[in-house]
């Protein structure tokens, strides 16, 4: 019996979050007494071997085909369904991404089993699995039970820390031809343009956070000041893009992008829970707000209470006197 990961990789660089999905299915496999499988699909994917051997994969299905140029749902979706029946998996599972869960949507469809995304805990004993999803944008937890001849899951992201395995797998390559009709090339991805290079803002160690209480866009220079001394991003809250103060890719929420940094310095936000959802995720959270009720502060592993025009240039000006 075999559990398969789908393991996400633009052009052979590894997604994040595959390894992810590879952590939340080592443990899986165990629990369930299989053995478990990653699969990489398309051109370059033979480039991510290695890390993910390193992570617990004991086989690396690997498939390739002429209509396999670069990530489409339809294609992979139909590539992992055939590898699926060709080796017997009984759980196929994949990081709740937007491409994680797509593919999975598609191979549930043509497998016609059910399909359950974004789980943060699976309990595997017996033929009925329990398990705990994020609905809602994280703002609501749903408990749920899936019976299924194959279990078909996605792990929300983030709500595995990716670790190595204790001892590398073997970490087996077996090459994989799947049967593709080239109709399904029409939503392969054909051509792609560089917005952003280097730290973003849902890879950033460090995030930097304005909301309503900084007060305009030109109050946001000190904010990014302090982010520069980390070697983190400036992020904001939606109300800041509703008045254009900031674009709507530097928000942070569950309308703009999840976050993950070690430390997320969250100034001048109050932190309703559709912020909170892209925020939660945070290793640490720092608030500085006047308020000391205010969600964000009681939900903050630390809080400054003042303002943060005076505290943000304090602490970067302590930042700098601490590099010398």
């Amino acid at each position: 019996m075999t559990l398969l990961v789908l393991c996400d990789h633009d052009r052979g660089a590894l997604a994040d979050a595959s390894l992810e999905a590879l952590t939340f299915g080592r443990d899986l496999a165990a629990r369930s007494g299989v053995s478990c499988d990653a699969v990489l699909i398309g051109r370059g994917a033979e480039e991510a071997v290695a890390q993910l051997a390193a992570h617990g994969a004991d086989v690396v299905h690997l498939a390739s085909h002429d209509v396999l140029t670069d990530f489409g749902p339809e294609a992979w979706g139909e590539t992992l369904a055939q590898l699926v029946a060709s080796t017997g998996a009984s759980i196929v599972a994949a990081c709740g991404t937007d491409r994680g869960n797509e593919v999975l949507a598609q191979v549930a469809a043509r497998l016609d089993e059910p399909f359950v995304a974004n789980c943060r805990t699976v309990d595997p004993s017996g033929d009925a699995w329990s398990m705990t999803r994020v609905q809602w944008g994280g703002s609501l937890l749903e408990d749920a039970t899936l019976t299924a001849g194959r279990k078909i899951v996605s792990v929300a992201h983030h709500a595995v820390e990716a670790a190595p395995a204790p001892t590398p797998a073997a970490g087996i390559v077996v090459e994989f031809s799947p049967d593709l009709d080239v109709s399904l090339a029409r939503t392969v991805v054909t051509d792609r343009v560089v917005l952003t290079r280097g730290i973003t803002l849902s890879t950033a160690p460090v995030v930097v956070g304005g909301g309503r209480g900084v007060g305009s866009a030109e109050a946001f220079a000190p904010l990014e000041d302090l982010a520069a001394e980390l070697g983190g991003v400036v992020g904001c809250s939606r109300a800041v893009t509703n008045n254009g103060w900031r674009p709507h890719s530097d928000q942070v929420g569950q309308t703009g992008t999840r976050i993950a940094p070690q430390v997320y310095i969250a100034s001048g936000i109050s932190g309703a829970i559709q912020h909170w959802v892209g925020a939660m995720a945070s290793k640490h959270i720092l608030a500085i707000n006047t308020d000391r009720e205010a969600n964000i502060v009681t939900k903050a592993d630390w809080a400054v209470i003042g303002d943060l025009h005076t505290v943000i240039p304090a602490i970067t000006e302590e930042v700098r006197r601490r590099k010398g």
